[in-house]
């Protein structure tokens, strides 16, 4: 353990970028420091160190990473930089190189990060610190807490999937995971600190007990009978993991919320292949409906991916089609983004950037259409909605059971309480509905 009285009222500064994963990740990280002596403050502020959790999903994300990198120096031009995290991960020469960063942490390193600190004095040359990580067998825990009034809980890591366009298995390593009772044991532990509501996150959630011989249906059973927390969502899970038994359990569960996220990526068969999917979109579409079936209510986000290389106009044009059809709530759209190392960027049949960005408009077209119409089907009815804390422009913010985002003016003592509400048409902008405390 180091000296806390070495870090004692310095001031740390975290930004993250990408996932939920990668919040659960940096809150259990600044929580390690915060141990160690650190005083938190926001990345807005002046602080002697900032920490950047990055992402690697597109090449906008890895550009995002370099503005925040260069806004921290511009705070403070000595303060210790640290960016770890997927980009670093993949890209630890790359960022080393970029003027100011002094210590670059793989994806597991990040976990020890006070370890590595030494002075905070800036270092001459950039120090790497990354393992390999694509034979770990490690699984580090996490969870966030106070930074947001949902607790994101990390239950799973790692892929072992390589679809043809994804680094994340180069960034992350294989499929692993704790075991049940360590991950109820984190869930007992929010719950003292406050959280109401907890979302599981991972990589490949649905992939959760490969490394312990459990499953994750057991999981959802065993994270049912925790006191206190009072709702579940499930982050993302493939199709091909949704299994009936899950699907049933939530439609029974009290504490797991009507609110499915099922990344399709392309509606076009075709596509699936060259992406590696391991699904047609026969059997997404049967996923949908038997969610439906069980659940009448229940919110469907997707993910899409347009502009992917080989994806002919044909294709895109299937997708839209079998997008338009499908009774879902909301389409998240990501544009293809050429990613090093992976066999999707080897396809010579390459879409232009401007194609992609057509494209993409049409299905965000598509999805503000499909998430009015759920939105609507709920006007003047009740609802139960976890109420968050921040103040924007006289106006706070809460969720619905089926994921619906609700308005009402702004009054602290509601943060973080979970109300009986009654909904009304939609807010200003049409991205909420306006609601009253019944």
């Amino acid at each position: 353990m180091i000296d806390n009285h070495t870090f004692k009222e310095k001031k740390a500064a975290f930004f993250t970028l990408g996932c939920k994963l990668n919040f659960s990740e940096t809150s259990t990280v600044a929580r390690s420091m915060i141990d160690e002596g650190f005083k938190k403050v926001s990345f807005n502020e002046f602080a002697d160190i900032y920490v950047i959790n990055t992402c690697s999903v597109t090449q906008i994300a890895e550009k995002k990473c370099r503005s925040v990198i260069q806004k921290a120096i511009r705070q403070n031009p000595n303060a210790f930089i640290v960016v770890t995290g997927c980009f670093a991960q993949l890209k630890p020469t790359e960022i080393a190189l970029i003027e100011g960063v002094d210590l670059v942490l793989g994806s597991n390193e990040k976990f020890d990060l006070p370890t590595h600190l030494g002075s905070l004095q800036k270092n001459i040359e950039t120090e790497v610190i990354s393992g390999e990580i694509r034979q770990t067998n490690e699984f580090k825990p996490s969870y966030s807490i106070g930074d947001r009034t949902r607790c994101f809980l990390k239950v799973q890591d790692g892929c072992d999937y390589f679809c043809s366009y994804c680094t994340i298995p180069l960034a992350r390593g294989k499929s692993r995971n704790g075991t049940i009772n360590d991950t109820v044991l984190l869930a007992q532990k929010a719950a003292t600190e406050g959280a109401k509501e907890i979302i599981l996150t991972g990589v490949n959630i649905g992939d959760f007990g490969r490394s312990s011989n459990e499953s994750f249906v057991d999981l959802l059973r065993a994270l049912n009978n925790v006191d206190d927390i009072e709702r579940y969502r499930i982050s993302s899970i493939e199709p091909n993991l949704l299994t009936q038994e899950i699907i049933d359990f939530v439609a029974t569960s009290d504490k797991f919320m009507p609110h499915f996220h099922i990344p399709l990526q392309s509606g076009s068969d075709n596509v699936l292949k060259l992406m590696k999917r391991r699904y047609n979109t026969q059997l997404f579409k049967s996923k949908i409906e038997s969610v439906l079936k069980s659940i009448p209510n229940a919110f469907i986000g997707i993910d899409v991916i347009t502009g992917v290389n080989g994806e002919s106009e044909q294709d895109f044009m299937d997708t839209r089609n079998f997008l338009n059809q499908l009774p879902i709530s909301q389409i998240h759209v990501f544009t293809y983004s050429e990613r090093p190392n992976t066999e999707a960027i080897t396809n010579e049949d390459k879409v232009t950037i401007e194609e992609r960005k057509r494209r993409s408009a049409i299905l965000h077209e598509l999805s503000d259409k499909k998430t009015q119409q759920y939105y609507t089907r709920f006007f003047n009815t009740k609802a139960k909605a976890l109420i968050e804390s921040v103040n924007i422009d006289g106006f706070m913010h809460g969720f619905t059971e089926n994921y619906l985002k609700i308005e009402l003016p702004f009054n602290e003592i509601l943060t973080n309480q979970i109300k009986e509400v009654e909904l009304h048409g939609f807010n200003n902008d049409r991205s909420a509905l306006k609601c009253s405390i019944i």
